[in-house]
Parts: structure tokens; C-alpha cells; sequence
């Protein structure tokens, strides 16, 4: 994982303000408990807070971008205790200066001059400062970067949702415009109708599937405009059951993911036969579950797999990813069954 030094920059001031703010008042708080004299705790924080906040900054802005994430850890280290050891020169005699020549009153002992003892304690001191700062730093970048790869996968796995989505609208047309080439070859005066329906079906499928779920009546209504397609290029020979229980309304399912089902029995059980083709279509709702189930009739030599062998690898594949990718493992459940030379879906999917 790669941290951008610049993400500091995406903290509001006013947070940096808070708290440094925070920081001095507990800690002058505490030194003035101690030495039981809150000018000199006052005093000796708003001396040492500038070298706090510079050796903090100077770690997360420059040795940490620079070093650490380019693997030059001695380096680094030998840069944060350099720092630290100038920032403690400085601290030294600002304080002589400015406020008492004992530099170190908390001390064992009366300093007031450079010590190894005062040096050593004085860069410990620091590095816990340091360390303090770096460690909310990192866990703040930590979250973001979760939050960034979180999102990157959502986006991810709704472009591959669109993509799916995207290879069902082109294989209906195809299918679709074939139908409607036959009946203009032999200037059937359906063509009108089933033109229309395209135009119906078409302009659903263009600007009422965006969203991630759709209303369940809405998708009934595209399947119904899509068998209404079918009769009329079928004619006689092609039977449709289809019955409708339960409550449909208020429910919501992943947009024409059952018109694949619907193609297939189509492309399989139609397509396939000759003579007369009964197509068995149910929806059952049964409260937060949509029972689906949908059989065709298939020729004798062909397999289960058969059926699955839909033209441009898009057909059951496709739907079986659109679940997995749109639905949590306990929401549905897809079998397939073929019996006596019918082959047969049901698909129970949460609608709730």
C-alpha cells in the first residue's frame, strides 16, 4: 500500500488547529500539576509546541514520502534522529535564553548546560511526540485507502454489472431484428406491430434499466411485450402459459435478468422444434422471494448442456455472473432440470 504525503492536505486546518490545540492545553495542564507553576508550564510549551509540530510535519511531509516508502530506512532513521537532535540544540538554548538557565527542572539533577543524560531524554521525549503524530497519521491514510479500494471495487463490480447488462440489450435486438426481416421478406402485415413493440420493448431497456433494481411489474411487462413479440412471428404453432400469484407490487428485482431465461427457452425450445412448442412461464411470489420457473420443450438429441450454448458465450453464463455480482449467496438460488425432453429453470431470488 502507497501512501500520498499530500493527503495531509485533504485534513481540514481546522482539524491540524484543533488538535495542536488540544495537545498544548493537556500538556501545559499536566506540567503545571507537576511543577505546581502554570506560567513556567505555559511558558516552557509554547517554547517546545514550534519544535513539536516542525519535527511531526517534517516526518510526515518529507521523511516519510521521501525515505520510508522508497525503502531507505537507514537513511530515515539517521534523518529523524539528526532532526530530533537539532530541534533539542534548539530547545536547549531557547529555554536558557528565554526562561531559566535550569533547563531541565524535572530533572535529577540542576542543568544548565548540554548533557548526555538531558540530550538523551530530551530525544526520547520527542520521538514520542513523533511517533504520536505519525501513528494518528497513518491510521487516518489507513482508513482512506480502505475506503478508496472499498469504492474502486464497487466501481469495478458495477461496470461489470453495466458490461453484462450491456451484452443482453444487442443480443435481443439481433434476435429481434431477425424476426422482423422474416415477416418483411414475406410482407406479413404484422411487421407494424412487432416494429412497435420493439420500439416499446427498446425504449425500456434504453432508459428504465439503469438503476441496480427495477420494479417487478416493470420487468413482467418486458417479458409480456417480448412474448407478444413471439406469437406474432410464431403464430399458431407456439402455445405460452403463463400465470401470475402472489403480490407483485412494491417488489424489485435486478433489471431483465429474466429475459435471458426467456431467450433461451425461445432460442432452444422454439427455434429447435418444429411443430407446436407449449412454453410454460410462472412467477410466484411468496413473501420476500419471487419463485420463477420457466420450461421448454427440447429435442431429443440435444443435452442439458445443450441448452446453455447461447450464441456469443451471452445467455445462462451471463445471468449466473449478473446474480453472483448483484446478489448476496442467500438471496437466490438457480437449478436447471431436464425431464422427458423438457428443460426447465427455477430461479427463487429475493425481491424484497
Amino acid at each position: 500500500m502507497h501512501f500520498n504525503s499530500s493527503r495531509l492536505y485533504s485534513i481540514p486546518l481546522r482539524y491540524h488547529i484543533f488538535f495542536w490545540l488540544t495537545y498544548f492545553l493537556f500538556n501545559t495542564f499536566r506540567w503545571g500539576i507537576y511543577f505546581n507553576d502554570y506560567g513556567y508550564s505555559f511558558k516552557t510549551n509554547l517554547l517546545g509546541f514550534p519544535i513539536h509540530m516542525t519535527l511531526c510535519y517534517l516526518n510526515i511531509l518529507l521523511f516519510m514520502p521521501y525515505l520510508v516508502y522508497r525503502k531507505k530506512y537507514l537513511l530515515y532513521v539517521i534523518a529523524v534522529l539528526v532532526s530530533i537532535f537539532i530541534m533539542v540544540m534548539v530547545k536547549f538554548n531557547l529555554t536558557y535564553l528565554l526562561i531559566n538557565h535550569n533547563v531541565w527542572p524535572e530533572g535529577p539533577q540542576t542543568i544548565n548546560e548540554l548533557t548526555l543524560n538531558y540530550t538523551i531524554d530530551m530525544m526520547i521525549g520527542e520521538l514520542y511526540v513523533i511517533t504520536f503524530v505519525t501513528a494518528i497519521k497513518l491510521t487516518l491514510d489507513f482508513m482512506k485507502e480502505q475506503r478508496r479500494v472499498t469504492d474502486l471495487e464497487k466501481s469495478q463490480l458495477e461496470t461489470e454489472l453495466l458490461f453484462l447488462k450491456s451484452q443482453i440489450s444487442p443480443h435481443f435486438l439481433f434476435n429481434t431484428l431477425n424476426n422482423i426481416y422474416s415477416l418483411s421478406v414475406e410482407k406479413s402485415n404484422k411487421t407494424p406491430k412487432i416494429v412497435l413493440k420493439l420500439s416499446e420493448l427498446m425504449r425500456y431497456m434504453l432508459y428504465d434499466t439503469k438503476n441496480k433494481r427495477q420494479s417487478l411489474e416493470s420487468e413482467i411487462l418486458c417479458i409480456q411485450n417480448y412474448l407478444d413479440l413471439e406469437r406474432i412471428r410464431n403464430d399458431e404453432r407456439l402455445e405460452i402459459n403463463m400465470s401470475i400469484s402472489g403480490d407483485i407490487h412494491d417488489k424489485e428485482i435486478a433489471p431483465i435478468i429474466l429475459l435471458t431465461f426467456i431467450e433461451n427457452a425461445f432460442k432452444h425450445g422454439v427455434n429447435k422444434n418444429t411443430g407446436k412448442v407449449v412454453i410454460n412461464i410462472g412467477f410466484t411470489v411468496k413473501g420476500d422471494f419471487l419463485h420463477f420457473t420457466i420450461s421448454n420443450p427440447q429435442p431429443e438429441f440435444t443435452t442439458l448442456e445443450d441448452n446453455f450454448n447461447v450464441s456469443s458465450g451471452i445467455g445462462i453464463e451471463n445471468v449466473k455472473k449478473r446474480l453472483e455480482l448483484g446478489y448476496n449467496k442467500n438471496d437466490y438460488t438457480l437449478s436447471f432440470k431436464k425431464k422427458k425432453n423438457i428443460f426447465a429453470v427455477k430461479l427463487v431470488i429475493k425481491v424484497a
